[in-house]
């Protein structure tokens, strides 16, 4: 076993090394999205259809090619069919004039009850509740493709865009139907909803919002990455654009970029992924995962840190974003990776790393919890405080306690007590914890409670004195894992979902590092030797979740997690 555990390291080790840049950092490589390639093919074609007829085409046949079986489509093409993308695709082919498949129109058919506008938009809204970010865009496309018959905007909800004219600072209190960063989709989805279906001539709101526009309409060009996408997100970016252009607004200023960005993401083979890249992330975790790395490494993540107020959010400085690109954003999960694997790389604790742990201290929560990107936006899903990245937070700072100045370390011991607490308080009856950013489209409520609780307990016995500290958390979390573990020694999404690498690897790297009894580690180290073909061959399984769960699957995961995991058994076996 332990000769098998040795290879297996070494194999997945030298094939992480392989997906990596030449300049010295992980890109990795997202999945292609009929999603993203749906609301992209839409974007250009409402811009300007004949000049961007062949990106159209080829979007269009690649979504015909890759229709599930079912006559549904999923995010990815291993996904599920769901409601949302299968609405966004069937209306996107209904732009060419020739009628959508119909096997696409029976699979509407039978999940909403008839293809009516009525019962469309109620089955939209329903799945996404009071939270309108992405139902409010989804029912725009269709009645930009015609699908939501004679009188479409009355289906599409109204967005208070005249919000974005207040002062940043507010917008957390003023509660935002959408998260907070979906601004841009606040303001042209807004206006467009407000030109095709104003209020009543008596209503304030009509008058207030045409005065408004004045003033949030140059925002849109004010919060445009130089890249052109927002976020660098294809369905963002496209969303955005098809609203100015419905309202006819096609030549305002972010236009432009916002195309361009567009037609440089699409694939070779007519697809778009979701997200440009997630390169600071994969990068962060390969380091921390053992990947071979030098001083490029080094360089280029220090590279990435933000030095001055981001304009999207807000943030202060200090903070990293998920990819390297313009449209990245500071977040809680990847600055807490960037700090745990600048140790790792050997960076001695100076004024960049005190402004990365004095980022995460400010963003906490009054709950003592950690949000993605900003502090006090708690009314929406995305944007409140969550346990894995909460006790992602934990571990930054408890990895770089001792050398911390006195005011930061006096800090970081009152929010280390609020944090646990809040962990302790949105920990479930059965030990799990249900993470934000990750999903299972086979669990009951498409939740991953094994990923979430796994990611909670490495990142509390990533260190020794923060695991000495949340000993009964991380007890409980590892008896919900180990209730979990399959008859085979795997993990899915819970007990009763299908199995998959990435899942069986973070939970085995969590039974190693709590000091798990030998056999369940054991049984997870073999069935991941055998299903990874000892380190060589890494299937990836759509449980990432982008904004409005939007599913992906990203080729670093099962590689980076099976070596952590690996390595982890390795020195539990020792």
């Amino acid at each position: 076993m332990l000769e098998d555990l040795q290879q297996a390291i070494w194999n997945t080790g030298a094939h992480l090394e392989s997906l990596r840049h030449e300049n010295g950092h992980w890109e990795g490589h997202l999945s292609s999205s009929a999603l993203s390639t749906a609301t992209a093919v839409v974007a250009l074609h409402l811009v300007d259809g004949l000049k961007h007829a062949d990106f159209v085409q080829r979007g269009q046949n690649w979504l015909r090619e890759h229709q599930n079986a079912d006559g549904g489509w999923g995010d990815t093409t291993i996904s599920k069919s769901n409601l949302s993308t299968t609405l966004l695709c069937w209306s996107a082919l209904h732009l060419s004039g020739a009628p959508p498949p119909p096997s696409a129109s029976s699979w509407i058919t039978q999940r909403v009850g008839s293809l009516e506008p009525r019962a469309i938009a109620a089955a939209v809204i329903a799945r996404y509740g009071k939270d309108k970010t992405f139902s409010v865009p989804i029912l725009m496309l269709c009645a930009l493709c015609g699908t939501l018959g004679e009188k479409p905007w009355r289906h599409v909800l109204a967005l208070p865009f005249e919000l974005a004219a207040l002062p940043r600072s507010w917008f957390g209190a003023v509660g935002l139907p959408v998260v907070s960063y979906a601004l841009p989709a606040l303001i042209a989805i807004g206006h467009l909803r407000f030109q095709k279906c104003p209020p009543a001539w008596w209503n304030p709101l009509r008058w207030i919002r045409a005065l408004a526009w004045k003033r949030v309409r140059p925002m849109l060009k004010t919060l445009q990455p130089s890249s052109g996408g927002y976020l660098e997100a294809t369905p963002l970016t496209s969303f955005v654009t098809m609203a100015l252009a419905g309202a006819g607004d096609a030549h305002h200023p972010c236009v432009p970029l916002a195309v361009g960005f567009l037609m440089q993401s699409m694939r070779e083979d007519g697809a778009w992924p979701i997200d440009t890249n997630l390169a600071t992330w994969g990068t962060t975790l390969s380091i921390r995962a053992g990947a071979e790395h030098d001083a490029r490494a080094l360089d280029w993540l220090l590279a990435q840190q933000y030095r001055e107020v981001h304009p999207f959010t807000n943030a202060a400085p200090g903070g990293w974003a998920w990819t390297d690109l313009p449209g990245g954003v500071p977040d809680a999960d990847d600055t807490s990776s960037a700090l745990v694997a600048l140790k790792k790389l050997g960076h001695p604790c100076d004024e960049r790393i005190h402004a990365g742990v004095k980022w995460l201290l400010d963003l906490q929560n009054r709950d003592g919890g950690i949000p993605t990107f900003c502090r006090g936006w708690g009314a929406l899903p995305f944007d409140r405080s969550t346990p894995e990245i909460t006790a992602h937070a934990l571990l930054a700072w408890w990895t770089w306690m001792d050398e911390l100045p006195a005011a930061l370390r006096q800090r970081v011991v009152k929010a280390t007590e609020r944090a646990l607490l809040h962990l302790e308080h949105v920990q479930r009856a059965d030990g799990s914890w249900i993470p934000l950013w990750f999903g299972n489209e086979h669990t009951p409520d498409e939740n991953n409670p094994v990923y979430g609780t796994a990611q909670v307990v490495n990142h509390l016995c990533g260190h020794e004195q923060l695991a000495t500290q949340a000993h009964r958390l991380v007890e409980s979390g590892r008896d919900h894992l180990l209730g979990a573990q399959k008859s085979d020694g795997s993990f899915g999404g819970d007990a009763d979902a299908p199995s998959s690498i990435e899942e069986t690897a973070v939970a085995l790297h969590a039974l190693a590092l709590s000091r798990s009894a030998d056999t369940p580690v054991r049984r997870a180290s073999q069935w991941l030797l055998a299903t990874t073909k000892n380190g060589t061959h890494f299937p990836t399984s759509p449980i990432g979740l982008y904004f409005a769960r939007l599913w992906y699957h990203e080729q670093l995961y099962p590689v980076i997690w099976t070596l952590q995991a690996l390595r982890a058994a390795i020195t539990a076996h020792a």
